[in-house]
């Protein structure tokens, strides 16, 4: 079961949040059919997200984080809710490379490195809050953390692994860990964190080896004070439904619909997603236009 670890530590000088996700990776990669390298890709900004949507306080609220890096694999967004669902897409899933000079999934030559990352948080307010900053790597963990220190002025660690499988592309492992220092934060402690940095980056590797999140935590904290805060279970599953699609042609306007009767007699709409296919006949879009029409009166 994939969980969410949320915590303090070092006398509650530190936020600490920890996620496991082989589970929501495995749904992400049969859904999409996603090749080795866009489910690495893929995989990292689904837990990123994860973790940014377990920030929020209300259930209405949403964060989306969008990737455009200019890399062959096209832009990359997910959107995450305070409970840990998560739902995403690449947009060419099936591009494949050879394996960097290192011998490592060549994430950042999927993704690209000369793009923007934004954030959007859809609070239930007027108007959402917007982030971005530029792709500094396209290994999208350190894309993350420059995000926080430019975007939020937050110092952060990002750690984000999904292993897989070089020659079934099978998911192994995923998982990830975001530590920030609160600003009363004592600089010592900040010093005994980064003596962990290493151990941090070998976190998909342990949770290979033993799926237990809590587990891996203590081990990579070893004996640093931890109190656990809360727990959650994320999980990979899209919100679409037929009333959602049917309230998005009627916000296209009479003019797109109209075209759509005179022209193409129906229309079938592919969540992104999921991939489920909405199918809308002549008759349900002129019921639909008619509903248009009513609003604009």
């Amino acid at each position: 079961m994939d969980k969410i670890i949320k915590g303090m530590l070092l006398d509650n000088s530190v936020n600490v949040m920890a996620v496991s996700g082989l589970e929501m990776i495995k749904v992400a990669k049969t859904t999409h059919e996603l090749s080795r390298v866009c489910t690495a890709a893929l995989g990292r900004t689904l837990l990123m997200t994860a973790m940014m949507g377990a920030m929020l306080k209300n259930e209405t609220d949403r964060v989306s984080v969008i990737i455009k890096g200019g890399g062959p694999a096209g832009s990359i967004i997910c959107t995450g809710l305070s409970d840990g669902t998560v739902k995403g897409y690449i947009e060419n899933p099936a591009i494949e490379l050879p394996l960097s000079p290192v011998g490592k999934l060549d994430v950042a030559s999927a993704v690209g490195r000369t793009g923007k990352l934004t954030v959007v948080r859809d609070l239930s307010m007027k108007e959402p809050y917007v982030g971005t900053c530029n792709i500094i790597s396209g290994e999208i963990a350190e894309d993350f953390a420059s995000y926080y220190a430019l975007s939020e002025q937050q110092p952060t660690l990002v750690y984000l692994g999904v292993r897989i499988n070089a020659a079934s592309g099978d998911v192994l492992s995923a998982g990830g860990i975001l530590i920030q220092p609160l600003p009363n934060c004592p600089s010592e402690n900040i010093d005994i964190l980064q003596d962990k940095a290493e151990k941090i980056q070998k976190m998909s590797a342990m949770l290979e080896a033993s799926s237990d999140l809590s587990a891996v935590l203590n081990d990579i904290l070893g004996d640093i004070s931890f109190v656990e805060t809360e727990r959650i279970e994320p999980q990979y599953r899209c919100d679409c439904s037929r009333t959602r699609i049917e309230s998005v042609l009627v916000s296209l306007g009479e003019d797109e619909l109209s075209d759509m009767i005179e022209n193409e007699h129906g229309a079938e709409i592919t969540c992104h997603f999921c991939n489920t296919v909405y199918s809308f006949s002549e008759d349900e879009l002129k019921e639909l236009l008619q509903y248009a029409k009513q609003k604009e009166e």
